[in-house]
């Protein structure tokens, strides 16, 4: 009688064990790891700006201010690229005219190309003049209140990216200026007139931005969404539109970016606009012909008309932000760097090229790494958006700010932007309820209240966290500065 076979013995059942909880706890380790890695890399780039700026400064005794101050100018480079720059990126990703990682490509090209070629050479007086620095005792005041500003401005901006509101980055740095100027040199030192219309601007942009994206949203409802033939409207109005919108690009980008290179007055930035408007309406005319051939004669049609020009928006956005925007974080390094190497205080400054690029490459690492949460709310979390209702926030941005210009008032992008979007969202509001009430009287029906309570295309909860981070920017900016330069101060000097 034989016996059955042995089972095989397994050698190795104690090594497998072993491997498998080493593969589990590897697993466990990069999941919780995973988090780090995007402050791990922004902490990197920290580092090798201050390596950088130590090894350009060579040996002067008084090189480690500037080590520290391009340190902090790389951190705030760092919170604009995750903050400010979702604006601009934010409307085309949540009316899926970009994916998410094709806006942070565009928009880290042409932010950095932005700030490169367009940045200028040349810095006003930091915070354009809030604070006299001929009220500071000494140089040495002069560049640590530059520094308490500059860090104070980016733990500000570091703080409302986290809760996921989207701030002024503009408002952050000239609050930090004031607060650490008043410590410094006291009340009679601050510009309050041009303080004023910086608080002016916190309520004229915004709503001039809603209203006028809620204005093209009005006109392109009432002239290709709702007539019968929708493709023959389309091709009328939509080069128009991409006249309007080239135009007014045009002009923007002359007010905002080419400034610095070449002295433009709000009559010939209007001059180079209409210019561009008509050539662009000439050119699309065309393209939009061969587009719309074979196209249903319905809404969702129309969306893909709007989809390139929407894309082409984003991306003129992203390059005046860049060239605009970098002197919030290298203005103030740039000043501090000038102070330490010529040991007096000037109304203008040259800014080094190392210290443009650390604006420049900071921006871009920044969105890579922590824009996505912020382009995301600004997106898809406040109302929902198409390609038509991102292209009217996109074009009422350029128009807002040289109506502005026009008027003399200091905007902020992030406010026309974020402004533009409720102002749609608003306006689509506004339109169901009156078009439910139209249908509801034609049938005899009345819609009762709770219906219309459920139809709200605007989440209140973040329009209130919204206004709520603006309305406190340049009070807890300033109030941190002076907290800063009182620290510093007492440590250092």
């Amino acid at each position: 009688m034989s016996l059955p076979p042995e089972k095989p013995v397994n050698q190795w059942k104690t090594l497998d064990k072993d491997l498998k909880r080493i593969g589990r706890l590897e697993e466990a380790t990069a999941f919780v790891s995973r988090p780090l890695v995007a402050p791990g890399i922004a902490l990197a780039f920290i580092i090798f700006v201050g390596l950088l700026s130590a090894a350009l400064m060579g040996a002067q005794p008084v090189s480690f201010v500037v080590v520290a101050a391009a340190a902090i100018g790389a951190y705030m480079a760092l919170n604009i690229g995750a903050n400010d720059v979702a604006n601009n990126m934010g409307p085309a990703v949540g009316a899926n005219a970009l994916t998410l990682g094709g806006a942070l490509i565009i928009a880290a090209v042409f932010e950095t190309a932005g700030a490169l070629v367009a940045g200028g050479d040349v810095v006003k007086t930091v915070a354009k003049g809030i604070i006299d620095p001929a009220q500071m005792a000494t140089s040495a005041q002069f560049v640590w209140a530059m520094m308490s500003a500059l860090l104070a401005a980016a733990l500000w901006l570091n703080l409302a990216t986290w809760l996921g509101a989207p701030v002024s980055t503009t408002h952050s740095i000239v609050g930090g200026v004031v607060g650490a100027g008043i410590v410094a040199a006291g009340f009679g030192a601050v510009d309050w007139g041009g303080l004023g219309a910086i608080a002016a601007s916190w309520v004229i942009s915004p709503v001039l931005g809603g209203v006028i994206a809620a204005a093209f949203l009005a006109l392109i409802k009432a002239k290709i969404v709702y007539v019968d033939d929708k493709i023959a409207a389309a091709r009328k109005w939509v080069p128009i539109l991409i006249g309007i919108m080239a135009g007014a690009f045009a002009a923007y980008l002359a007010l905002k970016g080419l400034k610095h290179l070449i002295k433009i007055t709000l009559v010939q930035a209007i001059v180079i606009g209409v210019v561009a408007g008509f050539a662009s309406w000439l050119f699309s005319k065309p393209m939009i012909a061969r587009q719309s051939r074979g196209l249903e004669n319905r809404k969702k049609s129309l969306k893909t008309l709007f989809s390139v020009p929407l894309v082409v928006s984003a991306a003129l956005l992203s390059f005046a932000h860049g060239a605009n925007d970098v002197a919030n974080a290298v203005g103030p390094l740039a000043a501090i760097v000038h102070t330490v190497e010529a040991g007096d205080v000037a109304d203008k400054v040259t800014i080094p090229l190392w210290v443009m690029l650390t604006g420049a490459l900071g921006i871009s690492v920044g969105l890579l790494l922590f824009g996505p949460k912020l382009i995301r709310m600004v997106g898809s979390q406040i109302t929902k958006l198409n390609p038509m209702r991102a292209y009217c926030v996109a074009l009422s941005a350029a128009i807002t700010v040289i109506v502005a210009s026009w008027l003399g008032l200091p905007v902020s992008s992030t406010h026309i932007a974020v402004g533009g979007i409720f102002g749609v969202g608003f306006f689509r509001e506004w339109h169901a309820e009156r078009r439910a009430q139209l249908l509801g009287l034609k049938k005899g029906k009345v819609v009762p209240p709770e219906e219309r309570s459920r139809r709200l295309l605007v989440r209140r909860s973040h329009m209130l966290t919204v206004a709520a981070a603006w309305v406190i920017t340049v009070p807890a900016s300033a109030g941190l500065a002076a907290l800063l330069y009182i620290v510093l101060t007492a440590v250092v000097l």
